[in-house]
C-alpha cells in the first residue's frame, strides 16, 4: 500500500501550501493521502494555530495515533528525521524540506510504502500540473452570516481590487521589521490605477484603524473588512478575498492564496519584492508566479 502522511502546520496559507504539494506527490504515484492535522500545533506555543482546513472540499482522512508516530511523537519523529537525512532525497521515507527555494526533487519521487512529508512547499510549481484538482479541493465552504454575504455581493458588483497589508510586526514598532513600507503600496496602487477604471479596494489587514491612516484612500472607493475575527474566521476572509477581480498582496502566503484562487483569467497581482539586507521581502525564489506583477 502506498500512502503520504503529510504534515500541516503553519497558518492557514501554509497549510494550504503544505497540503496542495502532497496532494499532487499522492495523484502522480496513485497513493493514498493521509492529513496529520496534529502533531504540526502541538509545540505551536506562540501562536497556538489550530488545523484550518476544515472549510476546503479536501478528499482524505486523518491519520491514526499510530501515523503520527505514537507514542513518544516528538522523539521517534526526530530518529526517523535523522536516519531519512542520510539517505538520498529521492529515497527517504521522511522527506522533510530542506530550504525555502523550490525544490523541483520534490516532483519526483516515487513512493514505496508509507513517506511522510514535512515542509511549507511554497510554490505553485509543486502542483501546477494538477492545478484544476487543486482548485476543486481548496474551493472554500462559504461562511452563511449576512455579514460576508452581504460584502459578497458587493464584491461581485464591483470591480474588486484585494489590498491585503500585514503587520508582522505591530504599527507602534518604529522599527519596521517584516512589514511592507508605504512606498510598496503607494506603487501598486498607483499601477492599478492607471490599469483600472472604476474600481473599488476592499482592504483587509489585521490593523484597520492604522492601516486606513496608512494607505489614505478615498473613502468613496474603499471598503475595509475587519469583522471575521479570529483563526477560526480566517477561511471568510480568504472567500471574501477570492472573490476580488485583482490583486496587491502583502509579503504573505495568505493573501497569495487569496489571489491564487481567484477565477478571474484576466486578474491583476501585484507583489511585493523589497529587497531588504540583501533579500527580497519573500525571502526565496519560487513563490510568485510568473504572471503576477512584481514592485
Amino acid at each position: 500500500m502506498k500512502r503520504i502522511i503529510t504534515r500541516i502546520k503553519g497558518g492557514l496559507g501554509n497549510q494550504l501550501f503544505c497540503y496542495a504539494a502532497a496532494r499532487r506527490l499522492a495523484i502522480i504515484n496513485d497513493a493514498e493521502l493521509v492529513i496529520d492535522n496534529i502533531s504540526g500545533f502541538t509545540r505551536d506555543h506562540i501562536y497556538k494555530r489550530q488545523y484550518m482546513l476544515s472549510h476546503f472540499n479536501i478528499p482524505a482522512r486523518f491519520t491514526t495515533s499510530n501515523e503520527r508516530l505514537m507514542p513518544f511523537e516528538h522523539y521517534r519523529r526526530g530518529l526517523f528525521k535523522w536516519i531519512s537525512s542520510r539517505k538520498r532525497f529521492e529515497s527517504r521515507q521522511y522527506v522533510e524540506q530542506e530550504n525555502n527555494d523550490f525544490d523541483k526533487r520534490l516532483l519526483s519521487i516515487k513512493v514505496n510504502g508509507t513517506i511522510y512529508l514535512d515542509g511549507y512547499w511554497q510554490s505553485e510549481q509543486y502542483f501546477t500540473d494538477i492545478e484544476s484538482t487543486i482548485r476543486q479541493d481548496l474551493e472554500i465552504i462559504p461562511p452563511k452570516d449576512k455579514t460576508n454575504l452581504d460584502v459578497a455581493e458587493l464584491i461581485n458588483n464591483t470591480n474588486a481590487v484585494c489590498i491585503h497589508v500585514r503587520w508582522f510586526d505591530t504599527p507602534n514598532n518604529e522599527n519596521i521589521g517584516n512589514n511592507i513600507d508605504i512606498e510598496y503600496y503607494k506603487q501598486a496602487i498607483s499601477i492599478i490605477n492607471k490599469l483600472l477604471d472604476n474600481k473599488h479596494f476592499f482592504i483587509f489587514s489585521d490593523y484597520p484603524n492604522e492601516t486606513k491612516n496608512l494607505l489614505k484612500i478615498d473613502e468613496n472607493i474603499c471598503t475595509y473588512i475587519n469583522h471575521n475575527k479570529g483563526d477560526e474566521n480566517a477561511y471568510a476572509d480568504l472567500w471574501l478575498m477570492s472573490l476580488c477581480k485583482n490583486f496587491i498582496i502583502a509579503n504573505s502566503t495568505f493573501s497569495w492564496w487569496g489571489a491564487w484562487l481567484s477565477q478571474n483569467p484576466t486578474k491583476i497581482v501585484i507583489a511585493p519584492t523589497k529587497i531588504k539586507n540583501g533579500v527580497g521581502s519573500w525571502g526565496f525564489k519560487g513563490l510568485v508566479p510568473e504572471s503576477w506583477i512584481l514592485i
